[in-house]
């Protein structure tokens, strides 16, 4: 495709957001055109982010929708609760959107008050949300004007589970995921409890039970394999920067093999350009760091009759950042891996 596209992020001086621009500069059909952070409004983009210096000559701006209107494509790296109020608009005005929040994950604006703690604004909105992972709706994604980026902690638990789930090969109840993630995952904000001096030297669970990532990864389990699914999941911070690493334990419906689980998993994603299986390695956080990579590993317990399953990502990568840009390859028709190899 020789038509260079214009894209903007609302958002842009997060985490995210400073990821996606990392993302978006190695991409050669893309230019970036708005950055919009209205906390940073006014500063220089690498007197926030030294390490864009020499590569980007641009302040962050206040966002407006009639700038924002100057692109083809929109990135929201916004807390949830945001993009809700903007995304409307934008839409109104031919913009395809891609929400990297939480905003439009969950079709149920009901799950979403309960576990987000707060009304949906744009409920008429929901049904036309596409969900982001390319490698199980990437034909959806292709034609969607707003497309909701799937969580980081739901892409390494979602990406595993699927293709078990949807074969039958285990058991819709009884599902037990843990996830451990590196500090970045709850955004570039001044909090105590996300201090060095707190995180350091230690691993803790945190929201048990009422995390706002349980009824995305429920739901999208039924949605891909049409079984209503019981799970449990429990997310951990540890003192990295960035990274997560998931293992899900899972009752077996029968007994398998070794064999059988990688047949599974080479039939569902031999051709995956960013997921990489392995029958006998287990997978590692700083093998997938600063890539959209995710890694697979699992072992058969055939004593107690389950699969365990592990994944490891980038969360600001193929969390965020990275998957949010395969959905725009999909989505403005470049090829799916351009600026992530």
């Amino acid at each position: 495709m020789d038509q260079t596209r214009k894209v903007s992020i609302i958002g842009a001086s997060g985490y995210s957001g400073a990821e996606l621009v990392s993302v978006l500069l190695k991409h050669s059909g893309v230019k970036i055109d708005k950055l919009f952070a209205s906390g940073s409004a006014g500063k220089r983009v690498d007197d926030v982010y030294p390490r864009f210096a020499g590569t980007i000559d641009a302040a962050f701006e206040a966002y407006s929708a009639s700038a924002a209107c100057s692109s083809d494509l929109v990135f929201l790296a916004l807390p949830s609760g945001e993009a809700m109020n903007i995304v409307p608009e934008l839409l109104e005005r031919g913009k395809r959107v891609i929400d990297l929040g939480g905003d439009f994950r969950i079709q149920d604006p009901v799950e979403y008050e309960r576990y987000y703690k707060q009304a949906h604004s744009s409920v008429h909105l929901l049904p036309q949300a596409v969900y982001g992972l390319p490698e199980w709706n990437r034909e959806a994604i292709r034609g969607a004007k707003l497309v909701a980026n799937p969580g980081c902690y739901p892409t390494g638990a979602l990406l595993p589970l699927l293709p078990l789930l949807k074969e039958g090969t285990i058991a819709p109840r009884g599902v037990v995921v843990n996830s451990l993630s590196g500090v970045s995952g709850a955004g570039r904000k001044a909090a105590i409890e996300l201090s060095y001096v707190e995180v350091n030297e230690s691993v803790r669970a945190y929201k048990v039970g009422t995390h706002q990532h349980i009824p995305e990864i429920k739901s999208i389990l039924q949605h891909f394999t049409g079984h209503s699914v019981s799970l449990s999941f429990v997310p951990h911070l540890l003192p990295l920067t960035r990274g997560i690493y998931t293992s899900a334990y899972a009752p077996l419906q029968k007994a398998v093999s070794a064999e059988y689980v990688t047949d599974v998993f080479t039939r569902s994603y031999a051709k995956e350009p960013f997921i990489r299986f392995s029958p006998s390695a287990i997978p590692e956080i700083r093998n997938v760091r600063h890539t959209n990579y995710v890694d697979i590993g699992v072992r058969v317990d055939s004593d107690n009759n389950q699969l365990i399953l592990f994944s490891a990502i980038d969360n600001l990568v193929k969390g965020a950042a990275g998957q949010a840009v395969q959905n725009m390859n999909l989505m403005l028709g470049y090829p799916e891996t351009e600026g992530l190899l």
